[in-house]
């Protein structure tokens, strides 16, 4: 796969944000780039300026771990920014088709069921599964509950997906006091999937919709972000129960590293404690009264 274009984008918006000053160079007077120049990383990296340009211009195939590290180095990358550089190295070189599980073109298949009786057996907090583009593939009715608005604005025929919620649901912005953060987080984990998956003709759909409908995810999406993201603190405000301060843990499963168990948990003592029970029964609620609902419309049709 080419994907020239990403390896270029990406170490040069890397390069723009490192200064002169913090690494020991004068900044000069007459700089017309912002951050570094393509020399100055290639001394830091201790490659020749020819080489570090060629790398540059999107040519990583064939580089040596050595010189991805020094590169990563050079760049002064956190963990997730190196581990992206080593996703985009491989899929330069096409050894990412050699270790990445064959998959059959279309949607990925429904979870076991048994992660169903998993995500059940979680009670005290939203427990729910994604995938590298952010689709809810399963959660547990506390999940639901409190993705309401997601799930409502999904449409037939699709699962919720977290970034089309984000930027083009306007409830999003309730939902989420902190929008420009969630919205930061969002992206940078797509981001990361087009390197970890860059295959991945559905996350390329995704990406064009959402870079066509919402100016604010365009601009996110050309930053080049990447992140890990695993565990920390989210705010929330839920339509039925009001503000939420809420743990969250993300865990990839092993028996499909695609796949992302994320789990929300309150401070025990917490109003947001007090809060998630009132969320569970609201939800429990609602499930049963669109049950009966949908037996009641069963019943009409038989009739």
């Amino acid at each position: 796969m080419d994907n020239s274009q990403e390896v270029r984008e990406f170490l040069t918006s890397r390069r723009a944000k490192i200064s002169p000053e913090s690494v020991g160079l004068p900044a000069g007077p007459r700089r017309r780039v912002p951050g570094l120049r393509r020399s100055e990383v290639a001394a830091l990296a201790d490659v020749s300026p020819e080489y570090y340009a060629r790398l540059e211009r999107g040519h990583l195939g064939g580089a040596s771990a050595a010189v991805l590290e020094a590169v990563a180095r050079a760049l002064r990358l956190d963990d997730a920014e190196r581990s992206h550089l080593f996703h985009l190295a491989r899929t330069a070189d096409g050894s990412d088709l050699l270790t990445r599980p064959r998959r059959k073109a279309g949607p990925a298949p429904a979870p076991h069921r048994s992660l169903q009786w998993t995500l059940d057996a979680i009670t005290g907090g939203p427990a729910f599964v994604r995938n590298g583009r952010v689709d809810l593939v399963a959660a547990n009715p506390l999940a639901r509950a409190f993705y309401t608005d997601a799930y409502a604005s999904a449409g037939p025929g699709r699962p919720p997906n977290l970034a089309r919620f984000q930027f083009l649901d306007p409830a999003a912005r309730r939902f989420h006091p902190d929008w420009d953060l969630h919205a930061d987080i969002t992206v940078a984990i797509l981001r990361t999937e087009a390197g970890r998956n860059p295959h991945d003709r559905h996350l390329h759909d995704l990406v064009g919709e959402l870079s066509t409908r919402s100016d604010e995810f365009r601009t996110r999406w050309g930053a080049h972000d990447v992140r890990h993201h695993g565990t920390g603190t989210k705010h929330f405000t839920h339509p039925a129960v009001g503000d939420l301060t809420l743990a969250y843990e993300g865990l990839r499963l092993t028996a499909d590293p695609d796949l992302v168990l994320t789990v929300y948990t309150a401070e025990p003592g917490s109003p947001s404690e007090d809060r998630l029970r009132l969320l569970a029964s609201w939800g429990a609620t609602r499930e049963a009264a669109d049950g009966t609902a949908r037996e009641a419309a069963g019943g009409g049709a038989r009739n």
